[in-house]
């Protein structure tokens, strides 16, 4: 009777937090900000139901999810939203609560550089999916520039002179931008419901040390050929800077571990970063300076200098 008790508590809060997921997405239809930033918060309920739970919670939240939006929308919205929310967090969730035991008897969580490895990756490959239902970078430009045109149409009631221009430009860097928020606000949520869940002593594996991130030496290489392909024009261009957008996010991050390592040298580290990181959210320009600071990383090893001794850098 207890463990029935267990599962069928286990069902109710996978299911409660699959509806709240589901009503937040669908709070975009209201069309105002406050709608937006709701949206935002869609994978919130979906991490704490698997960082709380575990894979199967987080598995028929999802689910529930996307039934509810089918009910609330049409097949499309469900689709969209299985792609962009319910999937990718069932798979990170996965991944980070997978643990191994050490020589020395303790466990050893996945790694946060190799969580936002595939989160990259995810990112990525959501844009290598747009590229080939859209025909190619060629028609992906087109497409968001067309929509980007409709948009500064209904924005103005007279048509802009630098209209085409300004879709034009807007056009080449969006499907970048695109991946860089998503992968923005998978990160913010998983990190908001790991935070509330190790407040209340709930949360399923502890909470991962910033300062320990690595990034997998693949997204190096890969900003490398990005960087190469801006030179060649056209298509690859198109391509190349988008991926270098994409990437500034988990570049931001690792530099994000150098300025956690270095903080931890003072004596108020706590104070340090609440004026960097209300600095940050003012400004903008700190993270880019961050994001700089991160590739830097991977030849210099700031880290390795300033983690005390016996500290760890996982991969």
């Amino acid at each position: 009777m207890g463990r029935f008790g267990a599962q069928a508590q286990l069902i109710a809060v996978a299911v409660g937090c699959g509806v709240i997921g589901a009503c937040l997405y669908s709070a975009v239809l209201l069309g105002t900000p406050g709608g937006l930033i709701l949206v935002y918060l869609t994978q919130l309920p979906l991490f704490v139901a698997g960082l709380w739970l575990g894979t199967t919670a987080v598995a028929i939240a999802g689910a529930t999810a996307c039934i509810v939006m089918l009910a609330l929308s049409d097949v499309i919205a469900a689709a969209l939203f299985a792609a962009l929310n319910a999937g990718p967090v069932v798979l990170v969730v996965r991944q980070a609560l997978l643990a191994r035991s050490a020589p020395d008897g303790a466990l050893r969580w996945y790694p946060p550089g190799l969580l936002m490895g595939w989160l990259t990756a995810l990112a990525l490959g959501g844009v290598a999916v747009a590229l080939l239902l859209l025909g190619g970078p060629d028609g992906l430009q087109a497409g968001v520039r067309e929509v980007v045109g409709h948009a500064l149409d209904r924005i103005t009631d007279q048509r802009i002179p630098q209209r085409d221009q300004i879709a034009a430009t807007v056009a080449l860097v969006m499907p970048g931008i695109v991946a860089a928020s998503w992968m923005v606000m998978a990160v913010i949520n998983g990190s908001l419901a790991q935070g509330v869940l190790a407040r209340f002593g709930a949360a399923w594996r502890p909470s991962p040390d910033l300062a320990a991130l690595t990034l997998p030496s693949w997204i190096t290489i890969l900003l490398g050929l990005a960087a190469a392909a801006t030179a060649f024009g056209g298509p690859s261009r198109f391509v190349g800077i988008n991926t270098m957008i994409a990437l500034s996010v988990p570049f931001c991050l690792a530099g994000l571990a150098v300025l956690h390592a270095a903080v931890r040298r003072l004596t108020h580290p706590a104070v340090a970063l609440v004026i960097f990181y209300t600095v940050a959210a003012m400004f903008g320009w700190p993270l880019l300076i961050v994001a700089v600071l991160g590739l830097l990383e991977n030849w210099l090893g700031l880290r390795r200098r300033l983690i005390p001794s016996g500290g760890q850098i996982d991969g």
